[in-house]
């Protein structure tokens, strides 16, 4: 077996000189997934800069990424084991060491997996989307265990579902062409706060003359650079590709070729198209007929044209519906013919056929079907008792093991997510850099490496390059990678077939299979997955049939499916909170992560609502002050922006401040719902209902984390 690489340390006498460049890559929930030079001196690392040969990176860092030293070297990074010794929830511990946590963790897991193992619930996510210290050994040790598995739907699972039922798997673009295309629709995406990379080929197109248009509900750092912002209402984006199609038939802006050899369904497509005239889609969308018209002739009359599709979009009611729809335009006017035409939302599917089906091995499941419980419900979960049906069919949840996630803090309705963590019944084990939400409920937090500390392999999901992770330098104080703690639980519970001994390099060589080139992937830090420039130009989507597909015998016609909160849907609801919410990232956090590194925090200063002058005005609220946000679930108190950003009927709760670090102990999660999308059974975070009053003169605004 091989061993894991020693990282650079500090070395004696002279060689302490010494200057070595390590390769590196990003580990965060971001479609650009950086190749990263590390330069190390002396154990210490004297430069962290993006790869300027990796074509999507080219030597360029987010800010978030570039400052990860502070990360790294943070003042309050848990360092050792430790054990709760107060209430839950109030992050009380002291430090135990590694043997005596492993041990007591491992008897408390026997002792419940003995009664039944679906008892004990895994709960992860993509606080590193390393195939090594994500899932590798963490799989292998929840399928031999025999615990429930998890519905990992949190980010974008009805997007995924919609984009495969209709390409055949979560196929798109290549991201380096984008900079050829002549028009751009950056739809439900904001680039210059989530993907840099993309952004630079965009700014290329632009120079070069092409146009640019944001179709987004927030007029985002994006949106006001683009030529033109398109700001429909939360959750209408579905409507507003039907109208597009109907102006595209009208004008017969089609290629009928192109719709004849690669698309099923396109009759029947057709005619629900023609329903939707620019009226009835702008009614819907809370535009002008013209908005929809000339977007539409933008779209038919310019070639190539390109869609950069994001996340945002769908989380909805009817998000999966939209994402299909959506990829049927390129479709109806021929854009995949070019290289610069198409769409992207994932590229993920692009590297599935070079993944290794046993990486996990599923076979230590024995044949046992086990229950899943959805990440996006963990809050009613946590609650439920047996028989009811969020707990699909199984026991009431024992036992938690959080690892690469924060759900006290992202999960949806988390007053419930803190309830259910809040129980003394609950025995709640968290891997962590930090004292999160979530850890502050452990029963134990085991410290954990980050990535320049450990070994891993990576894909993206927004280019075509494998990537690897060296690690540059020695964990620091007791921390360990998540895979060595489930090879160490392993053994405890003495399970001591093969696949538990393999150690992290093992586990990265076996990511890909033979599929790849390790050795080549390690030495140079990334490769090329070998693709087609154009891929689609002649059809050949990895469909049964090789087309598109907009409708067949097993798959329904896609349509506009409202929010749960809307006035169609809930006039009743809507009269009480007539605000729609949505919650995108705030620019220097991702998701929960970054939200303690000092210099980020201190740039985006406290939790901020946007809001439009007319709707603040109707409240009697100023910027600056302190606003309670509310609905039946729960309140949230932040700042209001009185801003443009925001548009009339919606405002924009800037998210995911740690609910301790908020002004009162709640983030915006307070007020979003546990209900599901159309697809994929993803959460519906912007499809959210809200009213907003002046909060009481002793709520003035005081520092984050009072």
């Amino acid at each position: 077996m091989s061993a894991n690489p020693a990282p650079a340390h500090a070395p004696d006498g002279d060689a302490a000189a010494t200057v070595s460049v390590v390769h590196a890559a990003c580990p965060h929930d971001c479609p650009d997934t950086c190749a990263i030079r590390v330069t190390v001196q002396g154990g210490r690392v004297i430069r962290l800069q993006g790869d300027p040969d990796h074509p999507p990176t080219h030597g360029a860092l987010c800010t978030k990424v570039s400052r990860y030293m502070e990360r790294i070297e943070h003042p309050e990074r848990v360092l050792t084991p430790l054990k709760r010794v107060g209430p839950k929830g109030r992050g009380e511990f002291v430090p135990v060491s590694w043997d005596e946590a492993l041990d007591d963790i491992a008897a408390r897991l026997r002792a419940i997996a003995a009664r039944d193992p679906q008892a004990i619930q895994p709960y992860s996510y993509a606080g590193t989307m390393g195939f090594v210290q994500g899932e590798g050994m963490a799989a292998r040790f929840w399928n031999r265990l025999g615990a429930s598995q998890l519905h990992r739907s949190i980010c974008a699972e009805a997007g995924a579902t919609g984009l495969a039922m209709t390409y055949g798997s979560t196929v798109g673009m290549h991201l380096q062409h984008f900079a050829e295309s002549r028009l751009i629709l950056i739809w439900g995406s904001n680039p210059i706060t989530s993907s840099v990379h993309f952004w630079t080929f965009a700014q290329a197109a632009k120079r070069a003359g092409a146009k640019l248009i944001a179709i987004d509900p927030r007029r985002t750092e994006t949106a006001e650079k683009c030529h033109q912002h398109i700001a429909l209402r939360p959750g209408s984006d579905g409507a507003l590709a039907l109208g597009l199609m109907h102006e595209l038939i009208v004008n017969d802006w089609l290629d009928h070729d192109y719709l004849a050899r690669h698309v099923e369904g396109w009759p029947e497509l057709r005619e629900r198209a023609l329903q939707w005239p620019p009226e009835r889609a702008a009614q819907v969308c809370g535009l002008t007929p013209d908005e929809v018209r000339g977007l539409a002739q933008d779209y038919g009359t310019t070639a190539p044209a390109a869609i950069r599709l994001n996340y945002g979009m769908q989380r909805v009611h009817g998000g999966g519906n939209a994402v299909r729809l959506i990829a049927l335009l390129p479709c109806l006017v021929g854009a995949w013919r070019h290289r610069a035409g198409g769409l992207l939302l994932s590229a993920s599917g692009w590297n599935k056929p070079v993944r290794n089906p046993a990486f996990h091995q599923p076979h230590l499941l024995a044949g046992r079907r086990v229950r899943t419980i959805n990440m996006a419900t963990i809050g009613d979960a946590l609650l439920a008792q047996p028989g009811e049906a969020v707990l699909d069919g199984g026991p009431r949840i024992e036992a938690l093991v959080v690892y690469n996630s924060n759900p006290v803090a992202i999960a949806p309705e988390s007053a419930r997510v803190a309830a259910g963590f809040a129980r003394e019944d609950l025995f709640t084990v968290v891997l962590e850099h930090f004292l999160t939400d979530t850890a502050d409920h452990a029963d134990y937090v085991l410290p954990a490496t980050m990535q320049l500390e450990h070994v891993d392999v990576h894909a993206s999901y927004g280019h075509t390059w494998l990537l690897a992770n060296q690690p540059s330098l020695a964990p620091r104080g007791q921390a360990r990678p998540n895979a060595q703690v489930f090879r160490e639980l392993a053994t405890r519970l003495g399970f001591d077939e093969p696949g538990f001994a393999d150690d992290d390099m093992a586990l990265a060589r076996q990511a890909f299979g033979d599929a790849v080139d390790f050795d080549r992937l390690w030495r140079d830090g990334w490769v090329q997955l070998p693709l087609p420039e154009a891929p689609f130009a002649e059809g050949g989507f990895p469909t049964a049939s090789g087309r598109a597909r907009a409708c067949g015998p097993d798959l329904p016609l896609p349509d506009h499916v409202p929010n749960h909160e809307c006035a169609e849907t809930n006039p009743v609801l809507a009269a009480r909170y007539p605000l729609a919410m949505i919650s995108p990232p705030a620019r220097h956090f991702l998701n929960s992560t970054f939200v303690n590194v000092a210099s980020l925090q201190a740039t985006e200063r406290e939790p901020v609502l946007e809001i439009c002058a007319a709707d603040a005005a109707a409240r009697g609220l100023v910027d600056g002050g302190v606003v309670r946000v509310f609905n039946d679930r729960g309140s949230y108190h932040c700042v209001a922006r009185v801003s443009a950003r925001a548009r009339r009927g919606v405002v924009n709760g800037l998210g995911v401040w740690w609910r301790k670090l908020g002004l009162r102990g709640s983030n915006v999660n307070e007020l979003t719902h546990q209900r599901l999308t159309d697809l994929g059974e993803a959460p519906c975070f912007y499809d959210c209902l809200v009213e907003v009053e002046r909060a009481d003169a002793e709520l003035a605004p005081q520092a984050a984390g009072a």
